[in-house]
């Protein structure tokens, strides 16, 4: 029999790909894996105000993934500095405050490292609400959605012009990404959530014929890489978080040698 720990962990892996699955579909389709990135960074700033503010951290997460999400909407619009590169400032700077005002707190002890890599043997049963409750938000939004998202990211112009709000979407779809890092960084971490978003879509990519087929497929992909990454941190003893990533990785590469569906 296995021990409860154990069942949790994997309850909440696949609670996680659940999640990540659909919404990285529109990560790989859209080429937003640095903005991944951002929100990730900024996630352990998230950690860091909510323990300043003395509130719940994915609160705290949430409510800084979006506050950078919106920065960098308006910013797109009122500067000419190139989307990278604007990015590429937000998540370092994100990083960088997170990491300041983590320092500032003196008589509270964070774990940084179970923060940045995720402890997914250390799951609660109320951490399993959150990914759950959480998760079934971003997946109801994102069905309701989905038409008019597939929309823009295949024709946007042509999206625009049949009536559908392109601004109100993207609020809507960066709100959706906070919480599933939110959702996400207890599993594995900050620094390895956007692989969760990214690697499963990018390996089922090859091999789907529709976009509801490859989000199916994402979610499969992503539940054989937790099960593995879990069975390989019990059998050598290594990190649960990024042994679920590197399953991932794996799978990956596996993919490239097996015939595309034409």
């Amino acid at each position: 029999m296995f021990d409860d720990y154990v069942i949790r962990a994997v309850l909440a892996g696949f609670g996680a790909v659940l999640v990540a699955g659909p919404l990285g579909c529109f990560v790989v389709w859209r080429r937003m894996a640095y903005f991944g990135d951002t929100l990730s960074h900024a996630a352990l700033t998230g950690v860091a105000l909510g323990f300043l503010l003395n509130i719940d951290l994915t609160v705290g997460v949430i409510a800084t993934g979006v506050v950078i999400g919106l920065a960098l909407l308006g910013m797109q619009t009122s500067t000419r500095v190139a989307t990278d590169t604007l990015l590429g400032i937000l998540s370092h700077s994100a990083l960088a405050v997170g990491l300041i005002v983590v320092s500032f707190l003196e008589n509270v002890r964070i774990d940084l490292m179970g923060y940045l890599f995720g402890d997914i043997l250390a799951v609660s049963r109320w951490d399993l609400a959150w990914i759950y409750g959480g998760g079934l938000a971003v997946l109801g939004t994102l069905a309701a959605l989905w038409k008019p998202l597939v929309a823009l990211t295949v024709n946007p112009d042509l999206a625009r012009a049949e009536g559908i709000p392109d601004t109100i979407l993207r609020v809507v779809f960066i709100s959706l990404m906070a919480l599933t890092v939110a959702v996400a960084m207890k599993i594995i971490g900050v620094l390895l959530i956007t692989a969760l978003l990214l690697i499963p879509p990018a390996a089922a990519r090859r091999f789907s014929a529709t976009p509801e087929a490859m989000a199916a497929l994402s979610v499969i992909t992503g539940a054989i890489a937790v099960a593995a990454g879990l069975g390989a941190s019990f059998r050598w003893d290594t990190p649960t978080g990024p042994s679920i990533v590197a399953a991932a990785a794996v799978l990956f590469v596996v993919t490239l040698f097996l015939p595309q569906r034409r």
